[in-house]
């Protein structure tokens, strides 16, 4: 298993890139195609998650 600050890491960068992802595609007005959009909710989810289990106790 993963250490928790390479999962605390992995997961603060997928959240970061994925949102400045979102983010972008937004401001310059451009048509957002669809799999983008999914990969970076995705993406945000995914490193809410590893953030989430980092620790110990419950994952949040």
């Amino acid at each position: 298993m993963a250490s928790d600050q390479t999962k605390t890491v992995a997961g603060a960068l997928l959240i970061v890139v994925s949102g400045a992802l979102l983010f972008a595609t937004g401001m310059i007005n451009l048509s957002v195609p669809i799999a983008l959009a999914a990969l970076a909710t995705t993406g945000l989810a995914i490193g809410s998650l590893l953030i989430g289990t980092t620790g110990e106790g419950r994952p949040v």
